[in-house]
């Protein structure tokens, strides 16, 4: 217990908790003040001056980051036997069709991050749908994963293609990289991502948009970025 208690006190000596700092400070205190044995990742928040109540303000998006996260996601494509070779190429891990979907049906698992589907399959996926819903896996054009180029869409999500959606407080978190990435290719994913973020606007949406940003690593001190 008095290690932590050290360590916290150290932490608030190296950065000033009241400062905006601007992007490329951000990114070299965010990896300075990792301090877990393990590559932690490097995740944004942003604080969006949306109605969450309002349909019409809901923010979903999706957003390909030049260096990807760094993390290893599976994907699973539900695709028409002609293009299963080619999309196993791409680098699914999980591809068919009618076998594929009895066999979610019958044992309920989902070893996977990200499924994807032809349209023509869709359909065929209402089966398993209560069970890819419920864990926020059953594809839809939304967040681009309904395809009529499942190869495609699989290279994508395999470098870095991420889908993105506010919770009910108004924020939107994710990962833009590891502590192990160079500053140059996590200030480029994030200046992709802050792009994206700022287009995705809502016409609906009054006063301030980007009320706050922050930075942090896994289990790290959260940094203000200046807007």
């Amino acid at each position: 217990m008095k290690k932590n208690i050290k360590v916290d006190k150290k932490l608030t000596t190296e950065y000033d908790k009241t400062k905006a700092y601007n992007i490329e400070e951000a990114i070299e205190l965010t990896k300075k003040l990792s301090k877990t044995k393990f590559d932690a990742s490097i995740e944004v928040h942003f604080h969006l001056g949306i109605d969450t109540k309002k349909g019409e303000q809901q923010i979903r998006l999706t957003v390909a980051l030049p260096h990807g996260t760094g993390k290893t996601i599976k994907v699973a494509a539900f695709v028409t036997p002609e293009k299963e070779k080619v999309t196993k190429d791409a680098g699914a891990d999980y591809v068919g069709g009618a076998e594929l979907i009895t066999e979610i049906k019958k044992t309920e698992k989902t070893d996977f991050q990200v499924a994807i589907a032809e349209p023509a399959l869709m359909k065929s996926l209402a089966s398993i749908a209560k069970i890819l819903g419920t864990r926020g896996l059953m594809p839809s054009p939304k967040n681009e994963t309904i395809t009529t180029d499942p190869a495609k869409t699989v290279g994508e999500l395999k470098k870095g293609k991420i889908s993105l959606k506010n919770d009910d407080t108004g924020n939107i978190h994710t990962t833009i990289g590891k502590v192990s990435f160079e500053v140059n290719k996590l200030l480029e994913n994030y200046t992709t991502l802050l792009e994206a973020i700022k287009k995705a606007k809502p016409a609906g949406s009054k006063g301030i948009y980007l009320k706050n940003i922050s930075l942090s690593s896994t289990m790290g001190p959260g940094i203000k970025i200046a807007i």
